[in-house]
């Protein structure tokens, strides 16, 4: 073959850069400002580690892509160090740290005090009652007393100060190991970052318990819902029947859940989260010595537990057969499957990756070539999940129509086989190297990413230097290593879930209790929120996109333009071809773009093709939406020639395969019918669509079943030639000069004599609502999930900066009106929004949505709620002010790089813009009032009629309220999705 005589595996040796001498990585003590740190010789995210004298471990990472910080606070417990009788506490304990302190989210600390103290004595009686009317009645107690003391608290002011800052992303989360907090701020309010931390991590309060309480109820109701928590619940129960990894949930149970101790969860809270167990990482544009200084003058008094220990968890014994668990849901079938092995960073943890990327890597491992590209199953892919004990090695398969689960799992033994008997191409080892080191690469561009590596540095107790070492240190294992590990390793040692369709005889629910709506005191802030809105930091000053000067457009041959954008940061490149084509203008489209994953071209196979382009360290990907489709090149920069070469090949002379279309074909069909079993493409794609088209959409504009089976490959490879053949653009993100690219791509982008036009395509317009519509799907579900929709007027720029100060202040975050009013005030959801959004076109509509996802039986109350603010919108001059700061702050910090400043440049230009439109909101939000919301509010969102889609269970729904709203009508699932339900037939040549 012609493309092995060019690139044969001992040159991908030279290609890849493996021949480069290996770094010198030692750990290393230094002084700076008074400030001791340790780092790493030859560390690319050039990090620094303190230890203040309290213990406190502080990780930075300077990175000024932009001038904001990806803040994270760890602390070193999670799920596992809940008592095996109060499970679930770390992660209440989560939710509780966003109540305040004794400083912030209260009115009156002294008298609140009192109140709250009671609170926890009550609950603490509430444990004992086992008779539920007793319980219930007691219950009605807590409430009274809850509701008397939420009269002295500032709901979300927690949230409320931080989105003043600007931040973005203000979350956290609890795993086994760990919790950690989250914030994306500023640089430039770091400082006030520090206050609010500090402050916040000295002491727990149990300020509106009660209604966080219905929060995390609604939570552990979602995962009741969620067939693919349940199998990985099933999984890890079976891999640790001793270790709280499987023993416990991180969520907790149902009866621990009812039964909640605040006493128990301030003792869990004094005993880890003390500065010797928690560790501040920052990534982003800081200075290191001035950010030091910070943490210290701000946590520096933080008192240690001296007396800090771990618990001794119990040894898992070997598992010496194979154990089998069934998860029955609605959901579609699937298997997961997990090996146990040693913890993160063990010697284990490094040749387990290896294994796995060799047997899955998304473009050329085992299981990428024999199971999914030759279509033996639906899909199959792994995973390594690394905690700080052990590590589990998980497979997830989805079988083909007809085909068993438990021939799945044997499928993916089979390959872990090959692995064992050596059975894989030398130069495959050396490229997932290579792919571990790019991956490296594209990690360190994200602050998030940076922090991120950080925190799980400290959390699993490893020392730096092994985070930085470790694909130099995989380079080391060789092999034979790796198949003698693999030997070693799996045998008849893994459990197996399988995930059945059908209704699921243990499903529970964590029952609603009545509890009232407490006060809500929003126009308040504490005094220590007026100071911090009193600080001056040194401001940013804002950038914006300039189409001129931030991007170059060239020409190549044909008069094809090409938006160029260079890559200064490292040697990885992104190349696309974007046509104006989507699935509107032929809705084959879609199947093309599919089918081209399994072919080859006229001198590789399907097979050898991945390989080839594996080995150069590239991909490619293409994206198909109703209006547009691009093909995607990226990788290594230095290859970027020959793999063009052989991308080139591929897009212009496919060779067809009938059996593979034949296959592929009998595989869609499966999917379409999964697709009708999942709740979360029935919501957010076919009921959403529907909400706001009808039964005709883009979403239902596929071709129906007989005219799938009827495709031949000469109906779709010219589909697939048309994607250079037809007028296009060329973007490209990468560190070549313009005279380079504009060479490489003269030479290799292959073109016709004359470039075809976009046919013309399918217009799909959103229709006015004449009268309100509640369109209901029955679904085997515990919960109900509500999106409303209003069709809006066509997209006026203007609007822009109203628009975002609304959805700002109303919808925007944990500190909205309506995340304040729905979750905080009566506990009605977990998850709850509303949002003004713009089209991405010029001439469209724009469109009106609000969700809510709540239990089945507060179906009702949660409409009601949410349909009151919606019309009666509340006012708060002080939310509006935090909202005014928090999109000032956030566009004065934001950066728009790499590729994002050429695809800015295109979304301009299909509103008709030629200039960014954040220089609009940026001049006009300052001058914004509370009457300009409001206005907007009753000209935009007040009393206009709504399509209301709801997917519950059919002897859930509250369907005598639903009729409150509008026609009530059931829409079934062959309309939703626009294709009938699959006759089940045999293909020829379909293999399995």
């Amino acid at each position: 073959m012609r493309y092995r005589a060019i690139f044969p595996a001992f040159l991908m040796v030279l290609l890849l850069g493996c021949g480069k001498p290996e770094r010198a990585y030692q750990t290393k003590t230094a002084e700076s400002n008074g400030y001791t740190y340790e780092y790493v010789t030859n560390d690319p995210m050039g990090v620094r580690i303190y230890t203040l004298k309290n213990g406190l471990k502080v990780y930075l990472s300077d990175y000024k892509i932009a001038p904001r910080i990806q803040t994270c606070i760890a602390v070193r417990a999670g799920g596992k160090n809940d008592p095996a009788d109060n499970t679930g506490l770390a992660h209440y304990l989560e939710h509780m740290m966003f109540k305040g302190t004794s400083d912030f989210g209260t009115l009156d600390w002294d008298k609140e005090r009192v109140l709250l103290d009671s609170i926890e004595s009550m609950f603490q009686h509430y444990r004992t009652l086992t008779n539920p009317a007793e319980r219930k009645a007691y219950y009605r107690l807590i409430d009274q007393v809850s509701n008397e003391a939420s009269r002295y608290a500032i709901p979300n002011e927690y949230d409320r100060m931080v989105s003043a800052l600007g931040a973005q992303g203000t979350n956290a989360y609890t795993t086994e190991d760990r919790t950690v907090y989250i914030n994306d701020i500023p640089a430039n309010q770091l400082e006030n970052w520090l206050r609010i931390e500090s402050n916040r991590f000295r002491m727990i309060v149990n300020r509106l318990f009660h209604t966080e309480l219905e929060a995390v109820y609604e939570e552990k109701n979602r995962t009741l819902d969620n067939d693919y928590w349940k199998s990985y619940e099933a999984l890890y129960s079976g891999i640790f029947s001793a270790h709280p990894y499987g023993v416990q949930t991180v969520i907790g149970t149902i009866d621990h859940l009812k039964n909640p101790s605040i006493t128990a969860i301030r003792e869990y809270f004094g005993k880890y989260y003390v500065p010797n167990n928690v560790a501040i990482c920052l990534g982003g544009d800081l200075d290191y010595d001035r950010t030091i200084a910070l943490i210290d003058k701000y946590f520096g008094s933080w008192e240690p537990n001296t007396s800090l220990s771990r618990p001794n968890w119990p040894e898992e014994a070997p598992l010496e057969k194979p154990v089998e668990k069934e998860v029955i849901g609605p959901f579609e079938e699937w298997i997961y499957m997990g090996f146990r092995f040693d913890g993160f960073m063990s010697e284990d943890y490094r040749k387990l990756k290896l294994v796995d990327m060799l047997l899955a890597n998304s473009e050329a491992g085992l299981m990428d070539i024999n199971l999914k590209q030759k279509q033996r199953v639906l899909d199959a892919t792994s995973f390594v999940d690394a905690m700080e004990d052990y590590s589990v090695h998980l497979f997830q398969g989805t079988p083909r129509e007809g085909q068993s689960l438990e021939e799945v799992k044997n499928l993916i033994l089979e390959q872990i086989e090959l692995i064992k008997k050596g059975e894989f191409d030398d130069w495959l080892l050396e490229a997932v190297i290579n792919d571990f080191r790019k991956n490296a690469i594209q990690q360190r561009q994200s602050n998030y990413a940076r922090a991120n590596q950080m925190v799980l540095a400290f959390t699993n107790d490893v020392p730096w230097v092994e985070m930085v070492k470790e694909v130099d240190d995989m380079r080391k294992i060789t092999r034979e290593e790796l198949i003698r590990f693999a030997n070693e390793h799996y045998r008849d040692n893994y459990v197996v879930v399988y995930k059945r369709t059908g209704k699921d005889p243990n499903a529970r629910q964590v029952e609603k209790p009545e509890i009232t709506k407490v006060t809500l005191n929003r126009e308040e802030r504490s005094p220590f929120h007026e100071q911090l809105l009193a600080s001056d930091p040194e401001p940013i000053k804002p950038v914006f996109v300039d189409y001129e000067k931030d991007l170059s457009k060239l020409q190549m041959n044909k008069g094809i333009e090409v938006l160029y954008k260079k890559n200064e940061e490292n040697e990885l490149f992104n190349l696309y071809y974007l046509t104006e084509i989507g699935t509107n203008n032929d809705p084959r489209r879609q199947i093309a773009v599919q089918y081209l994953e399994y072919l080859g071209t006229d001198s590789l196979s399907a097979e050898e093709f991945r390989k080839e382009l594996y080995k150069l360290g590239c991909s490619f990907n293409v994206f198909v939406s109703p209006e547009q489709t691009y093909v995607m090149l990226t990788g290594l920069a230095d290859n970027m020639a020959p793999a063009m070469t052989l991308f080139e090949q591929l897009l212009n002379n496919p060779r067809g395969d009938a059996e593979a279309l034949a296959n592929m074909i009998d595989g869609i069909l499966k999917t379409r019918e999964d697709n009708k079993k999942n709740k979360y493409t029935i919501l957010y794609d076919a009921m959403l669509s529907y909400g706001m088209y009808g039964p005709k959409s883009p979403f239902t504009n596929v071709l129906s079943n007989s005219e799938l089976r009827a495709l031949t490959p000469d109906d779709l490879l010219p589909i697939i030639r048309s994607l250079t053949t037809t007028e296009h653009k060329v973007l490209y993100y990468g560190p070549a000069s313009e005279r380079e690219l504009l060479s490489i791509l003269n030479e290799r982008h292959k073109l016709p004599e004359q470039l075809q036009p976009a046919p013309e395509p399918v217009e799909f317009a959103m229709p006015d609502i004449d009268k309100p519509m509640v369109y209901w799907t029955d679904y085997d579900m515990v919960q109900a999930e509500i999106i409303m929709h209003a069709k809006g007027p066509v997209f006026d720029p203007s609007v822009a900066p109203l628009s975002r100060m609304y959805n700002e202040y109303f919808g925007g975050n944990m500190s909205s009106i309506v995340f304040q009013e729905i979750r905080e005030a009566q506990g009605l959801a977990y998850a709850v929004s509303a949002s003004y959004t713009h089209p991405g076109k010029a001439g469209d509509h724009d469109r009106l949505f609000a969700y809510v996802g709540t239990q089945a039986d507060k179906q009702a109350e949660a409409i009601a709620a949410l349909m009151k603010i919606m019309n009666e919108m509340p006012e708060s001059e002080s939310t509006l002010e935090a909202a005014r700061k928090s999109i000032l702050n956030q566009i004065e910090s934001e950066r728009i790089v790499r590729t994002s400043v050429l695809f800015n440049y295109l979304n301009a230009k299909k509103r008709g813009l030629d200039y960014d439109l954040r220089k609009d909101i940026y001049e006009k939000v300052p001058s914004l009032s509370l009457a300009d919301v409001r206005q907007f509010q009753e000209k935009y969102v007040k009393d206009k009629d709504y399509n209301i889609m709801v997917l519950g269970s059919r002897d859930k729904l509250n369907f005598n309220d639903l009729r409150k709203y509008g026609e009530v009508r059931e829409v079934s699932l062959d309309e939703l999705f626009g294709y009938e339900k699959v006759q089940r037939i045999n293909i020829e040549g379909a293999g399995r």
